[in-house]
């Protein structure tokens, strides 16, 4: 059990079990009533609290919603601030990040199972390349405004951070996009389903 002490291998258990935390489900269980997991798209993600929670007590929901957009950020954050304060390496912070959407997305806590990566995505990328990643906020904010379809917003806010990342960022400080890219295919393989539903004509809106 040597490698534990190894403080590389301490951030990465770190991030995913920190990452794994599903924010959503608790706040619905504990503030709503409701099992998320056995409602709607049966997402962990603050989409799937909004809506499901949204049924009973609306103004709730978007309590709830926000709460759980913010945490979900956050928790990948917080690792990656503890590494930058313990000196890791860039390759390592890269990792961090890496394992928190991974352990959102399959939480060791949920059987493997978990929500899309969105807003944990969006938090360690805003810590690690914050231009492109307002710009793809902005990207996300202003097509989920008119598109109304979250999913599909999320892709491309995630897309444009992808594009705005080759102009703005020196290969992420690593000499690689890959960290980058690895997070990218994560949220969007979670995205399959909603890309599938959206093909048909069948993803639902949110209103």
């Amino acid at each position: 059990m040597d490698f534990l002490s190894n403080t590389n291998i301490q951030f990465f258990l770190a991030a995913y079990l920190i990452g794994s935390i599903p924010f959503g489900l608790l706040l619905a269980k504990q503030f709503a009533g409701v099992n998320i997991n056995e409602h709607g798209s049966k997402s962990i993600g603050a989409t799937n609290v909004l809506r499901v929670v949204k049924e009973t007590n609306p103004a709730l929901a978007k309590k709830l919603g926000i709460a759980t957009v913010i945490l979900d950020a956050v928790k990948g954050m917080i690792v990656l601030f503890a590494g930058y304060a313990a000196g890791v390496s860039e390759s390592t912070l890269w990792g961090i990040a890496v394992l928190s959407v991974l352990g959102h997305c399959y939480s060791i806590y949920l059987s493997l199972e978990g929500g899309k990566g969105v807003a944990t995505g969006l938090g360690v990328l805003l810590v690690l390349i914050p231009i492109p990643t307002v710009i793809g906020a902005v990207i996300w904010a202003f097509c989920a405004k008119v598109l109304k379809v979250s999913s599909l917003a999320s892709l491309l806010g995630l897309i444009a951070v992808v594009i705005s990342a080759q102009f703005f960022t020196d290969s992420l400080g690593i000499d690689s996009f890959a960290p980058l890219y690895i997070i990218t295919f994560i949220i969007m393989y979670k995205h399959i389903p909603n890309i599938v539903r959206f093909v048909k004509g069948e993803e639902k809106k949110v209103i």
